[in-house]
């Protein structure tokens, strides 16, 4: 029902059917697509600085947005929620790891971390506690906002209340909170309620009227 403002709570089963056709492993640190993923994560994110006035926390969520874009697999509809945890345990969390380590291998015995170690250190933790209480994403467990998110183009944050927003917390792997609806998922709902609406003032004023499915 539209205007509920409780947020909901579900649980995510995991996928029975059997196994897919291996590919590669999308969510590896290590490997090539995450090598890729976040190539075009720093593109965008120059991008978005340059041409953005917005503030630094609309920055960062717009850049963690555009990282998760990026980490769609073109040839499924929507993800598991376990592969959502594996892209943030894997990739997102893990990125800032290989310049951490050559900032710290410039380091003679003793200096002190540089400034840039200093601030790469402390958004890997910031981050890391953030999807420990609830990381908000948008729901790529859902194929309707799937689809929608894969039309999203240049960062634009205007397009993103069309999406529903998840949280998803490394605390509790098997359940994810909707934050918010998307709004044409709203605007779905409002029709189909309308509708129902009609149907039902159409039967009280002609109780013999059938209804058909």
């Amino acid at each position: 029902m539209v205007g509920n403002t409780q947020p909901k709570v579900r649980a995510t089963p995991s996928k029975g059917h059997s196994k897919p056709k291996p590919k590669e492993k999308l969510f590896h640190p290590q490997s090539r697509k995450a090598a890729q993923l976040e190539r075009a994560h720093l593109r965008q994110h120059k991008l978005t600085n340059a041409k953005s006035k917005r503030g630094k926390v609309q920055n960062d969520r717009n850049d963690r947005f555009v990282f998760f874009h990026h980490a769609l697999p073109p040839d499924v509809p929507a993800l598991t929620l376990s592969e959502v945890h594996e892209i943030i345990k894997d990739v997102w969390l893990k990125r800032h790891d290989v310049a951490i380590a050559e900032e710290a291998a410039t380091r003679r015995k003793g200096e002190p971390r540089s400034s840039k170690e200093d601030k790469l250190q402390a958004a890997k933790e910031a981050e890391a506690e953030e999807y420990r209480s609830g990381l908000e994403i948008p729901d790529l467990t859902d194929p309707m906002t799937v689809e929608l998110f894969r039309r999203w183009e240049d960062g634009d944050p205007n397009y993103l209340p069309l999406l529903r927003m998840i949280k998803v917390s490394g605390s509790d792997l098997e359940k994810s909170v909707i934050v918010r609806k998307g709004r044409r998922e709203e605007e779905l709902e409002a029709k189909a309620a309308r509708e129902a609406e009609a149907a039902a003032k159409a039967r009280a004023k002609d109780p013999n009227a059938m209804t058909i499915d």
